[in-house]
């Protein structure tokens, strides 16, 4: 097996500076209290979300997590497995996944950037659309499957149904 030598590229600056400046410009709600995580608030339709960017230097990849503000029961967390499975094939970019330690559903994504490729403003706003957006379209059916315990097709069935003309 080739083992792959990755230099340390020296970059013009951090990734997360350019999230940062886009937060700034949009003023959107945000904090990085440290050199290589940023987290911002922000409210959906549903619920408000907390989107956390992460640089992660060994890959040199932007993260993106989103986590819903709804605790998955245990009674409940097979359930909630199968919706994310279905979810998951729904989505073009991206995935949903059940974050054991905290028991909530998070939607996560990351943009490689090796070789010191530099992340542009269109990347890190269309990172967080996409979060905000995937996480808009779902919650209700995590929702479904979590508080009313319909089954993950049911839930997944109900979310995705739409409707023509207007009453």
């Amino acid at each position: 097996m080739t083992q792959l030598n990755i230099d340390d590229l020296n970059r013009a600056e951090h990734p997360l500076d350019v999230v940062e400046r886009l937060a700034s410009l949009r003023d959107w709600i945000f904090d990085r209290a440290e050199t290589d995580e940023m987290s911002v608030a922000v409210a959906g339709q549903w619920a408000e979300y907390h989107v956390a960017f992460t640089w992660i230097e060994d890959v040199e990849a932007l993260h993106i997590a989103s986590a819903f503000d709804l605790k998955v029961p245990e009674r409940r967390r097979n359930e909630v497995l199968r919706l994310v499975s279905l979810v998951n094939e729904q989505l073009w970019v991206g995935h949903f996944d059940l974050w054991n330690s905290e028991h909530v559903v998070m939607f996560r994504h990351a943009l490689l950037l090796t070789g010191g490729a530099e992340p542009t403003h269109g990347q890190c706003e269309t990172m967080l659309k996409t979060a905000v957006e995937a996480c808009e379209r779902y919650f209700q059916a995590f929702q479904f499957v979590i508080w009313a315990g319909k089954s993950a097709r049911e839930a997944l069935d109900a979310v995705l149904f739409e409707t023509e003309g207007e009453a």
